[in-house]
C-alpha cells in the first residue's frame, strides 16, 4: 500500500503548478509526503475537509480552496483517506 500512495503523490507532484502533496488517513495521521508539503500539516487537513463536510452532510465530499496571492492548497476527503496538494497560482501580472 506504501508504493502506492508514493505513486499517487509523485504522479501529482508531476503535474504543471503543482509544488506539493500530502495524504493523511481519517484521524490525521500522516500516509505519504511529497514535495513542499509539511508533514505537521495532516491533522489540520484532516480536520478542515471534516468541517467543511459538516456544513453541506447530504452532499459528496466538498473540494476545499484555501488561498492567497501565490498559492493555492486544495483539500479533498475521500473514503478513508484525505489529500491536500499545494500548488502556484497562475496571476498574470
Amino acid at each position: 500500500m506504501e508504493k502506492s500512495i508514493e505513486t499517487c503523490l509523485a504522479e501529482t507532484c508531476s503535474k504543471d503548478g503543482v509544488v506539493g502533496s500530502i495524504m493523511s488517513d481519517q484521524q490525521g495521521l500522516c500516509l505519504g509526503v511529497k514535495g513542499r508539503a509539511s508533514i505537521e500539516s495532516s491533522g489540520v487537513v484532516t480536520a478542515i475537509a471534516d468541517q467543511a463536510a459538516k456544513l453541506e452532510p447530504n452532499s459528496q465530499n466538498p473540494i476545499i480552496v484555501l488561498e492567497n496571492d501565490t498559492n493555492q492548497c486544495l483539500i479533498q476527503r475521500a473514503e478513508r483517506a484525505t489529500i491536500a496538494i499545494y500548488k502556484t497560482s497562475n496571476l498574470a501580472n
